[in-house]
């Protein structure tokens, strides 16, 4: 069961980070009625995939992913998308601080029930990482009675053996059209993971089915050893 919220903050560094395991659930929330901002760090400019066969160069491939990050927020009836213009592949080596600066802004502006990112040392890329601790530093900054709650999403390979099972899983069958449309949206990233997906779906592939009706996220617990 999606628990009903008051405002949910997502905070993710690159255009398709929301469309593989959130985007099922932020249309499940916008069907509630429930408001959903999407704070996303870059545009995706350094994605390693220009076409095959090539559409795309280094240089246009900011505004190609631009335009199909509004077309996934569009398919999950998403209308609060801030593109926050920081540059791809770079996180890791912005300030800390001021990262932290820009998470506190959006939590102040919005003032979230919910936030919902990655999980700090378990989510593999440098700038999935640079994300998840800024966002574990804002909100642990803040009154542990104001602070909202934080589901992370995690994949590192040994983030069952230390996290143990996802807490929270989210049933979005009613929304898995609009998880597929979010997806297919990011074409110039996702085009060949999406003729494996559709193929698995025409063989009603059970794993397939699972993977994309059932979405997975750990509640933060405030570990007093993390800085």
């Amino acid at each position: 069961m999606i628990e009903k919220e008051r405002h949910v903050l997502i905070i993710l560094p690159h255009p398709d980070d929301e469309a593989f395991g959130i985007s099922g659930s932020i249309a499940a929330y916008r069907k509630m009625g429930v408001p959903v901002t999407y704070a996303c760090l870059t545009l995706g400019e350094m994605g390693r995939n220009l076409g095959n066969p090539q559409f795309a160069t280094r240089e246009t491939l900011p505004e190609i992913r631009k335009t199909e990050l509004l077309k996934a927020c569009e398919a999950m009836g998403l209308d609060d998308l801030r593109m926050m213009g920081l540059r791809d592949k770079t996180l890791e080596f912005e300030d800390d601080e001021d990262m932290v600066k820009l998470v506190e802004s959006l939590i102040e502006e919005t003032n979230p029930s919910l936030v919902i990112s990655f999980y700090p040392g378990f989510s593999v890329h440098p700038d999935h990482e640079a994300t998840a601790r800024a966002v574990v530093r804002a909100i642990r900054r803040m009154k542990e009675e104001e602070r909202p709650k934080l589901y992370a999403v995690a994949f590192a390979n040994n983030t069952k053996e230390i996290l143990g099972t996802p807490d929270i899983i989210h049933d979005v069958e009613e929304t898995v059209d609009q998880k597929l449309a979010a997806l297919k949206a990011h074409i110039s990233q996702t085009v060949w993971m999406m003729k494996e997906t559709e193929a698995k779906l025409a063989q009603n592939d059970p794993e397939m089915i699972k993977w994309l009706r059932y979405e997975r996220f750990y509640s933060y617990k405030w570990h007093a050893d993390f800085e």
